[in-house]
C-alpha cells in the first residue's frame, strides 16, 4: 500500500494513497475514479481528494504493507518541547495530539502499551496516564490546558513534568497534587 505523509504542528499523519488504477483495488473506488483523476489520497472518511504535492505539510509517499505506516512518535511527538495537548504516562512522557486526537492517539497509545484493552481512553486513564485538553468553554477570551484523570491521582513524575509544562498552578493540578502526595 501507498501513502500520502504529512506534517502537523503535533506529529506527522497519513492518507492512503493511489497513483495506478491498480491502486484503487479494495478501495471502493474502483469503478468510480478514472485513471485522468489520479493520483488521489483518501481521506479515511469515506472520501478521496485529488493529491496534489504542493500541499501544506505534505512530506514524502512511502509504501508500507502496515495498516499503520508511522510508529507512535512519530504521529504523536513523544515529548516534543512545545507541547500543549496531548496524553502524559506515568513516567512523565508526553504524547503531543491536536484538539481533537486525544480519542486517536489513545488508540496508538493503547495499542503498544495495552494491547488486550477494548477502550484505549479507559486503559490509559486506569493505568495512570492524564489527559491534558483545550479549557475553552467558548466564553474566555483564550484556550487553556486542564489535566483530566478518573483516577484523581497523579505520580511524582507527572507532577514534575507538569511545574515544567507551566500547568503546576492549574486549580485541578493543584487538587491532583494534593490528594496524590501521600502516595510519593
Amino acid at each position: 500500500m501507498k501513502f500520502a505523509i504529512y506534517k502537523s504542528k503535533t506529529g506527522y499523519f497519513y492518507y492512503k494513497y493511489a497513483d495506478t488504477i491498480e491502486g484503487l483495488e479494495g478501495t471502493g473506488f474502483e469503478n468510480i475514479i478514472t485513471e485522468e483523476q489520479l493520483p488521489v489520497v483518501f481521506d479515511g472518511k469515506g472520501g478521496y481528494f485529488k493529491f496534489d504535492p504542493k500541499d501544506l505539510g505534505f512530506t514524502e509517499v512511502i509504501e508500507s504493507d502496515d495498516e499503520i505506516p508511522l510508529p507512535l512518535e512519530k504521529m504523536y511527538f513523544k515529548n516534543d518541547p512545545d507541547f500543549k495537548l496531548g496524553w502524559m504516562s506515568p513516567e512523565g512522557d508526553t504524547y503531543s495530539c491536536g484538539y481533537t486526537g486525544h480519542n486517536k492517539c489513545a488508540k496508538m497509545l493503547a495499542r503498544k502499551f495495552f494491547p488486550m484493552s477494548k477502550y484505549p481512553e479507559t486503559a490509559l486513564d486506569r493505568g495512570g496516564w492524564l489527559k491534558i485538553i483545550d479549557s475553552w468553554d467558548g466564553t474566555e477570551r483564550q484556550h487553556g490546558q486542564f489535566v483530566y484523570t478518573d483516577q484523581g491521582r497523579l505520580s511524582k513524575k507527572q507532577a514534575d513534568k507538569l511545574f515544567d509544562l507551566g500547568l503546576y498552578d492549574n486549580e485541578e493540578v493543584r487538587q491532583l497534587i494534593k490528594d496524590s502526595e501521600d502516595e510519593w
